[in-house]
């Protein structure tokens, strides 16, 4: 009897599971399947995975080419639907954007995410934050401050950053995790903290300032197959050009190949 349990439980789990696979690939948004949203633009290549998160002012979102956009991302352009926010784009993510699972992007004025732009989850960028100056009134209750956010190319987001209204991120720029980041960061620099400082800049004299702690990594060669990486792998003792180009003994000393 218990074995009969466990094997309806068993297919009745799969079958859960298959139906959620396909519900999330009917849910999904992509240019040829925008659903009931109304965006500016959704670039080739694109998918906003199932379910959404919050979506309103779509006619004001542009979304580029190639882009990720995870589980429960809010994109929101205005204070609330139904606004008519006028002629131009508000939100812009450009064409390869990465928005990991539970990011939220609020446009209230306008925010421009450069290519290539990678976040991690739980990621918060905001053209819109509270203000407190009327210490007799709820904070909740008083009209909120806007400033255009700008995020360079080929930056990194790391997994609850928030990038607050008025920030300028330069190109391939680094926000640690659970950074507050607000003002202008320059090209190539490393912030972390709240609020987020620079920790690290590259110098094009002096490389890296404080200098890496690690070596950079050795890219996989064009043309290794998945098979040859596998059976890579499976020399422990053996170093090739993956891994530094060097042979290594039992003893781990290396042989100067």
């Amino acid at each position: 009897m218990p074995s009969l349990r466990n094997a309806f439980s068993s297919l009745t789990s799969r079958a859960v599971h298959g139906i959620w696979r396909r519900v999330q690939y009917a849910g999904a948004v992509t240019a040829e399947r925008p659903g009931p949203y109304a965006f500016r633009r959704i670039g080739t290549g694109t998918r906003l995975a199932f379910p959404q998160g919050t979506l309103f002012g779509t006619p004001w979102i542009e979304l580029g080419d190639h882009c990720v956009v995870g589980q429960d991302v809010t994109l929101t352009a205005g204070m609330m639907p139904d606004l008519d926010l006028g002629p131009e784009t508000v939100l812009r993510l450009g064409n390869g954007v990465v928005l990991g699972r539970g990011s939220h992007v609020i446009a209230d004025t306008r925010v421009s995410v450069g290519d290539d732009v990678f976040c991690g989850p739980y990621v918060y960028i905001t053209s819109t934050n509270h203000s407190y100056d009327d210490p007799a009134r709820p904070v909740g209750k008083q009209w909120p401050r806007t400033a255009p956010v700008e995020i360079g190319a080929g930056s990194w987001i790391g997994a609850g950053a928030v990038v607050l209204p008025g920030a300028t991120l330069g190109r391939n720029v680094v926000v640690a995790a659970g950074a507050v980041v607000r003002g202008e960061v320059p090209d190539h620099a490393v912030v972390a903290g709240a609020p987020a400082k620079v920790v690290r800049r590259f110098d094009p004299e002096e490389g890296w300032q404080p200098p890496l702690r690690t070596p950079p990594p050795v890219p996989v060669p064009e043309g290794v197959t998945p098979q040859e990486l596998l059976a890579l792998a499976e020399l422990p003792h053996r170093r090739g050009p993956l891994d530094g180009g060097c042979d290594r003994d039992p003893d781990g000393a290396a042989d100067g190949g």
